[in-house]
């Protein structure tokens, strides 16, 4: 089975039509950086943990290709795009095989984008709008018959000039044409969006946004709120929001984003209507060891450990809660929320409704209209999966609700849910 796109637009599905979460990891350095035991001992942990994609890059952003691989293989001979070195392009096609056999999808960035923009970082620039469609044309043949890719193009960088953007446009269209079985993104830098380019591409199949690490509370969800508004209607979501372990805003001598950073990132950008979200940890994406490779930006714990890190674990409970429910009838209901500056976001579908409170405190919510006349309340901690049972509510006018805490680090889910429903629930 492949991956396509839901009929109303707005989430991914298998061709069968079962819905798919996209909960991702960044693993952005994974080909290049472990060996095939490392990568394998990776997704096994990933997997654990309820992830359902992995976000890697063929061409790495640091030294990806003048630094060989764990095998001591080059991705490129004489850096030329048309020349890729079948040894290398061996152990990717090894660790996609592991994926794929956990069940596994990878989100597969064909190069970071500092091989088409220069801007920062080690490049070099090495991609043309002729040799991106000659490279695009022959991964997407390499990979037609696998099923466990989604093509991200892209890599963290925004077009600055015709060429460029003509660039990533080639390879997006070389993928599409040579491989239509998998669907495409695109990365964008940090504080953008895909659909600022390249929204009415057809080989965009959903659009990524790129919140990004320069504060503790950017707002996400406002960024899948435009997203959102476009048309044509196309998925959208958060593929990098603030990495567990990160410095905020680069600076470690002040502080650095914790597990609830995370789940507010995630939370409130899933509740805003995206098709799923990305997790990132600091140290993982980068794989750092400080027996072989330097500390990027600031990371300071080996990754077999920071594997392990809280934000991590409590990430699949979004996951869990979504797909207990018809995650694909969601719609964003952010009208219904009458208390001002909550930073709560509201999500209401067939039968339910979910509210994220990222600090707790009292809530007035409108729930008329919802589709049934009382509801079977509930608080659900996403620090833990597990739910607290409330009372149950008539469903017309205003309600009042708190959670069981307030205040940083006690964010929850408020859970409507149709009576009949939870009564079905129970029986079951």
């Amino acid at each position: 089975m492949n991956l396509c796109v839901t009929d109303n637009g707005r989430f991914l599905q298998w061709d069968d039509q079962t819905p798919f979460f996209y909960l991702a990891d960044t693993a952005w350095e994974l080909f290049h950086r472990l060996t095939l035991e490392e990568a394998k001992h990776y997704l096994d942990v990933r997997a654990e943990q309820g992830f359902t994609v992995i976000q890697a890059v063929l061409l790495a952003e640091f030294d990806g290709l003048t630094e060989p691989n764990q095998n001591g293989d080059l991705p490129l001979h004489d850096l030329d795009p048309t020349k890729p070195n079948e040894r290398y392009f061996a152990h990717v096609d090894a660790v996609l095989e592991y994926a794929e056999s956990l069940g596994l999808i990878v989100g597969l960035l064909p190069t970071w984008g500092d091989k088409v923009v220069k801007a920062w970082g080690t490049g070099p620039v090495v991609f043309n709008p002729q040799n991106a469609y000659a490279y695009g044309k022959w991964l997407g043949l390499r990979y037609l018959h696998h099923e466990n890719l989604i093509w991200i193009n892209g890599g963290d960088r925004k077009p600055q000039t015709d060429d460029e953007k003509e660039t990533f446009r080639k390879l997006g269209q070389a993928l599409r044409d040579s491989d239509p079985n998998h669907l495409i993104t695109f990365h964008p830098q940090g504080g953008c969006h895909s659909s600022t380019d390249f929204h009415t591409e057809d080989w965009l199949d959903f659009n990524q946004i790129q919140s990004g690490h320069g504060a503790r509370r950017i707002d996400n969800a406002a960024m899948v709120d435009k997203d959102y508004a476009l048309s044509p209607i196309k998925p959208t979501l958060d593929a990098e929001p603030n990495y567990e372990n990160h410095p905020i805003n680069w600076k470690p001598d002040t502080s650095r984003f914790r597990d609830d950073d995370v789940r507010i990132s995630l939370w409130r950008s899933v509740l805003a209507g995206a098709c799923g979200v990305t997790y990132g940890c600091q140290d993982v994406w980068q794989f750092f060891d400080s027996s072989r490779h330097p500390a990027i930006a600031f990371a300071d714990t080996h990754w077999s450990e920071a594997l392990h890190f809280s934000g991590a674990w409590q990430v699949r409970h979004l996951r869990s809660l979504l797909e207990e429910r018809d995650f694909t009838t969601g719609i964003p209901a952010q009208e219904r929320i009458l208390t001002e500056d909550t930073g709560a976001r509201c999500l209401i579908g067939d039968g339910w409704l979910l509210c994220y409170l990222p600090e707790g405190g009292e809530l007035t919510l409108s729930v008329d209209d919802l589709g049934f006349d009382t509801a079977a309340v509930s608080w659900y901690d996403p620090r833990t999966g597990i739910a607290v049972d409330d009372d149950e509510v008539d469903c017309n006018g205003e309600i009042n609700v708190a959670p069981p805490t307030l205040g940083r680090h006690n964010d929850w889910v408020l859970c409507l849910e149709a009576s009949e429903l939870a009564d079905n629930d129970e029986e079951d």
